[in-house]
Order: C-alpha cells, then sequence, then structure tokens
C-alpha cells in the first residue's frame, strides 16, 4: 500500500527538530527556574518573542484563516508577569520579523503555538518558585479549551491550506527562523536583564 503522503505539521516538526533541540539546551543551561531573577530573565525573552508576533496575531488575512487567532496571543500575558513580578518591561530588540509572507507568518506562528504544549511542563516548574496562571506566569497558563485541542485545531487548518512549492519553502524556513529568534532574544535577556527593577 502507498504510504501516506508527509504531512506539512510532521515536516515541520522534523526540519526544526535540531534549532528546537539548540534552544532547549540553551534555555537549560540558563536555569531559569532555579530563581525568582533567572527566570524573570526568561520570561524578559517571552515577553520579546510574543510581543514581535503580536502583529501576525491580529493581521486581518490570518485571522481569516484561524478566527481566534488574536486570543491565542500571550504578548499581554507576558507583560502582565513582568509587571507582577516588578520587572521593567524589556525595550525591543533589534532584528523582529517585519511584514512576512502569509506563508512566512504561519511558520513562525506553528513555533509559537507549539511551544504552548511545552508550558505544561515549564508551569509545574514555575509553581515551585510561587509563581501560577494568576501570578507571574500567566503566559504559561492553559489556553482557553485547552492546549491539546487548541495546537490540535492549529494543525488541522494548517495542513489543509494550498500552498506552492515556494510557499513550502517559506514556511519550512520561517519555522526555522522563529526558534533562532528566540536563541537571540534568549541570549539578549540573559546578557542585559536587571536582577529586578520597578516598573
Amino acid at each position: 500500500m502507498p504510504q501516506d503522503p508527509i504531512r506539512r505539521s510532521q515536516r515541520l516538526n522534523q526540519i526544526t527538530h535540531a534549532p528546537h533541540e539548540q534552544l532547549d539546551k540553551a534555555v537549560k543551561a540558563n536555569a531559569p527556574f532555579e530563581t525568582l531573577a533567572s527566570y524573570t530573565r526568561f520570561l524578559s525573552a517571552q515577553y520579546l518573542f510574543q510581543l514581535e508576533l503580536k502583529a501576525l496575531y491580529t493581521d486581518p488575512q490570518l485571522v481569516e484563516l484561524i478566527a481566534d487567532l488574536p486570543q491565542r496571543c500571550r504578548a499581554e500575558q507576558a507583560k502582565a508577569d513582568l509587571i507582577d513580578l516588578e520587572t521593567a518591561i524589556p525595550a525591543p530588540v533589534a532584528g523582529a520579523i517585519d511584514k512576512p509572507l502569509q506563508a512566512e507568518a504561519l511558520g513562525w506562528l506553528f513555533v509559537s503555538e507549539g511551544s504552548k504544549l511545552g508550558a505544561a511542563f515549564l508551569i509545574k516548574r514555575a509553581i515551585a518558585l510561587n509563581l501560577s496562571e494568576t501570578f507571574g506566569a500567566r503566559h504559561l497558563g492553559e489556553p482557553a479549551g485547552g492546549r491539546a485541542e487548541g495546537w490540535k485545531r492549529f494543525i488541522r487548518i494548517l495542513d489543509e491550506l494550498p500552498f506552492s512549492e515556494e510557499q513550502e519553502r517559506e514556511i519550512d524556513q520561517s519555522a526555522v527562523a522563529a526558534f533562532e529568534r528566540f536563541n537571540v532574544l534568549l541570549e539578549h535577556a540573559y546578557a542585559t536583564a536587571p536582577e529586578a527593577e520597578p516598573v
């Protein structure tokens, strides 16, 4: 019997495996859940990444494809977490994605949405720092409707879009670029973030 063709989301998982592993190692090396000071630096990187993607989550053409896209954005939750922890809101870092093509935007959103699955483990670590889905770790909280269901809905839409060969290349490249960008923001946060500053 012929094998079913590989789905777009499966291919994206495969091609982002290496940069994903690299990012996981970088996160672990910085031990974000060892101390509150380290966590605030990790949170700064999360906020910067979500802030850069905010325009994608509210893009009218993308919202036509994914109706609940604006509600999926976590930039405001991450900002509220920083305020909870009396940490300065970090200034944007040069190099953010700017006006990407549709397929490119979806590659970035694939990485951002996929990270919500990993956040299920991170929130448990955050609880040990006396943080929760209502204080300091809102951006790691359970999305409305559940993590797994939200991810499945996103992937279903992503896999069914008719793409040209060029668009397939664009989404592949941008998914890899999203992991690389988070790595840059993580390095920046740990190199520059203050221990804690009033907002």
